[in-house]
């Protein structure tokens, strides 16, 4: 735990809670597995303060079993493995009133903006549960989370069989939409400067493209007769990413902003209008993209376990934060939270 924390008095992520009843349409999970996210370490390093209501428990990229249900609950057993979307929408606002309601103006990210998945029993809304095929691998469920967002960003881009893809930046998220790009039947090329995952996407079965050594704009084009990419998926929030990824596009191709981009940032306009590109917006997810993650990864069609860098038991989350933060080896750390 960091200085800056303590001082804070965040310790409340890495205490366990006592177990309640669920309520009425509530559900109480026993967690099995829970992955560290980015957007946890963004929380652990104090950078959603003005966001996240102290004390909180944090974490969202979980499997569970249930381990008892409220009444009015229909269709779970206790003992079934399930795995939560953590997107609870106010159903009364422009976006759930179109039917986004992934994209509710008055969202609770659950795991955010209230309890979250680091701590043995977790309740949350039934609802919000889908439910596990019979002996699918916990530990690979947790991954259901990150990989349906991997799903939602495919699926917007219209990406098919035989299309070229570009993704830019080699983090989980950008190593998992390699992998749906790729299950799918798509050329993939992934750039990052960091070796070690260049290293990984290279196993993966990527073209890797090392952006600290190498003109990705001439590699990519160049190296596709001047065509381009397409599809370019922009997952890394870095500037030279973001004002290139226009330009590494086809003509009518598709360039996907995966990324949080806090602040504003250049971007090469012109090539929107000399190719007539199509921009596109994703964020998180919806129900049937949670569906495909499950099967997916079910059928064996992905396999992240390449992903897995730490395992770290509950009573060991501090450290796992403190390692994510600290070196740069790390893809994914799985949290075992039955220890």
């Amino acid at each position: 735990m960091t200085a800056a924390l303590m001082q804070k008095d965040k310790s409340f992520t890495f205490k366990k809670l006592g177990v309640m009843p669920p309520e009425p349409g509530m559900v109480r999970l026993e967690v099995a597995w829970c992955g560290v996210c980015g957007t946890d370490l963004h929380i652990y390093r104090g950078h959603m303060d003005t966001r996240v209501d102290f004390p909180q428990v944090i974490g969202h990229e979980a499997s569970a079993t249930v381990a008892a249900i409220g009444a009015g609950v229909e269709g779970f057993a206790v003992g079934d493995p399930v795995v939560v979307r953590p997107l609870d929408a106010c159903d009364d606002c422009p976006a759930c009133d179109r039917g986004y309601d992934h994209i509710c103006s008055k969202l609770n990210f659950v795991g955010i903006d209230s309890a979250g998945a680091f701590q043995k029993y977790w309740t949350v809304r039934a609802d919000l549960l889908h439910k596990l095929p019979e002996g699918m691998d916990l530990k690979l469920a947790a991954f259901v989370e990150p990989l349906a967002v991997a799903c939602h960003d495919i699926r917007m881009s219209g990406l098919t069989s035989g299309e070229r893809a570009v993704v830019l930046g080699g983090g989980p998220i950008g190593m998992l939409i390699a992998l749906v790009a790729q299950a799918d039947g798509a050329e993939t090329i992934l750039t990052e400067v960091n070796p070690l995952r260049l290293e990984m996407a290279e196993s993966l079965g990527f073209t890797a493209l090392n952006a600290a050594e190498v003109d990705v704009q001439e590699e990519v084009v160049n190296g596709t007769g001047g065509e381009g990419a397409d599809v370019v998926f922009e997952v890394s929030g870095a500037a030279p990413s973001v004002e290139m990824m226009t330009r590494l596009a086809r003509v009518r191709g598709r360039v996907v902003v995966v990324a949080i981009v806090p602040e504003p940032k250049p971007v090469d306009l012109f090539q929107v209008f000399w190719k007539e590109l199509q921009i596109i917006g994703t964020r998180v997810y919806e129900e049937q993209d949670y569906d495909r993650a499950i099967e997916l990864l079910a059928t064996g069609a992905i396999d992240p376990t390449p992903l897995i860098t730490g395992e770290f038991g509950l009573n060991q989350l501090g450290e796992a934060f403190d390692q994510l933060s600290t070196k740069p080896e790390h893809m994914k750390i799985l949290i075992d939270c039955a220890n």
